[in-house]
């Protein structure tokens, strides 16, 4: 075997799986960590991505904040900016996009021919294709939301404590697992990019103006608030709110108040995870169609 092997390449995933012969677990993770650095890869070659990806949260952070400015003091609650609004709506968001487009490198793998060079290699699994999107995806939300953190702290925002940025970290990690997982289960499932992208488009916008992303529940006409009620945009964008606005928050918070529901922190962890459940359970039978 070439030692001048890409990881570019799908035989350098044949190659790892001849280092550890007899060992699953191990090739998977050894897979999964060739599949993740190739899109690393492209990453670096294309940074463009990322810069974007970081600078148009940070635009519509500093936008939306300015259009806001001399908003009524008490609009959104007793001693609450709209940039401390605002900053967890953005987060989420940001997170969303990104995972709502993970789909469009493996449809462009389809589409080129690489995706099927990968299938009939022997893999120990074709699951790492997927731990792979997902680990690339979850690192790069983390990295936006890093930088969404920072400046909306410079802004005015504040800064959530330690506790409080890892439960952010958590909140982040369980949107963008369900969304990635849909995305991915699109691109298996559509027959090409342009399908995916107007997917996207028709999904990005309006589930942002149907959450509390922009506004809290009690401005929003009945059948929007009915809708931003059971949007899963919602249930991640409140627990952070109250990180932000409540320093001393537990699990038993209650962080949404509609008519017909309650919502404790806790509850909001439990309602993503049931969502990521679903949706898992929805793409299990396209991927393993796809992967048969």
């Amino acid at each position: 075997m070439s030692q001048s092997l890409s990881p570019l390449s799908p035989n350098s995933v044949i190659e790892s799986q001849q280092t550890i012969p007899d060992n699953p677990v191990g090739e998977f993770i050894q897979e999964t960590g060739a599949l993740t650095k190739r899109l690393f890869i492209q990453l670096q070659r294309r940074p463009s991505t990322l810069i974007a990806g970081i600078v148009q949260p940070l635009m519509w952070l500093l936008l939306f904040g300015a259009l806001f400015q001399y908003a009524p003091e008490g609009l959104l609650g007793e001693g609450i900016g709209y940039s401390q609004f605002l900053a967890p709506g953005i987060i989420v968001f940001t997170a969303f996009s990104g995972a709502l487009n993970a789909g469009l490198p493996v449809m462009f793998d389809r589409e080129f021919g690489f995706l099927n060079r990968l299938l009939v290699a022997p893999l120990s699994s074709r699951f790492s294709i997927v731990a792979a999107s997902t680990i690339y995806i979850v690192s790069l939300s983390f990295i936006q939301t890093a930088a969404i953190v920072g400046l909306s702290a410079f802004i005015g925002a504040g800064l959530p404590s330690l506790a409080g940025l890892g439960a952010i970290a958590l909140i982040v990690f369980l949107i963008v697992a369900g969304v990635t997982a849909l995305s991915l289960g699109l691109a298996f499932a559509l027959p090409g990019h342009v399908e995916l992208i107007a997917v996207i488009f028709v999904t990005n916008l309006p589930l942002l103006f149907a959450s509390t992303a922009l506004a809290p529940l009690n401005f929003m006409a009945e059948f929007l608030k009915a809708v931003a009620s059971v949007n899963p945009l919602t249930y991640a964008i409140e627990p952070i709110r109250y990180i932000y606005i409540n320093p001393e928050w537990t699990f038993n918070s209650t962080v949404l108040e509609t008519s017909w529901l309650n919502l404790s922190f806790g509850a909001s962890l439990l309602a993503l995870l049931a969502f990521d459940i679903v949706i898992l359970l929805l793409i299990q039978p396209i991927i393993r169609r796809r992967f048969a």
